[in-house]
């Protein structure tokens, strides 16, 4: 699995595009690699490339993302850059990272008790 992404990767990479979709694109890489390729696309984005990031893994996004989008089901529940989904956030925890803002948002904050359901 890594070594295709690798190669999927470089061949997304070698015709210095102007806009680069990736979708779970640290998938199956080793932790050097996707070290790597965050550092990379941190790198395209300031370069002015057009990145658009899908993945599942919140502090990815909330690492090398300048803008993020939260979906839930189809509909656009907030976006905008890291401060600004913190300022919009009602959560009263104090930590106000990517994983608790989608949380709050889609109504799933509940983890606690699944956990605890889950561990009697």
């Amino acid at each position: 699995m890594g070594m295709r992404q690798k190669i999927a990767i470089c061949a997304a990479l070698i015709h210095k595009p102007k806009v680069l979709i990736l979708d779970e694109a640290l998938n199956g890489l080793d932790p050097r690699t996707a070290k790597i390729v965050k550092d990379t696309i941190v790198k395209l984005a300031s370069d002015g490339v057009t990145v658009l990031f899908s993945t599942h893994v919140l502090e990815i996004a909330e690492a090398i993302c300048q803008k993020i989008t939260i979906l839930d089901k189809g509909m656009i529940l907030a976006e905008g850059s890291m401060s600004e989904l913190r300022a919009q956030a009602t959560n009263q925890t104090g930590n106000n990272n990517l994983e608790n803002i989608f949380l709050n948002l889609t109504g799933s904050s509940d983890v606690r008790a699944v956990v605890e359901e889950i561990t009697r």
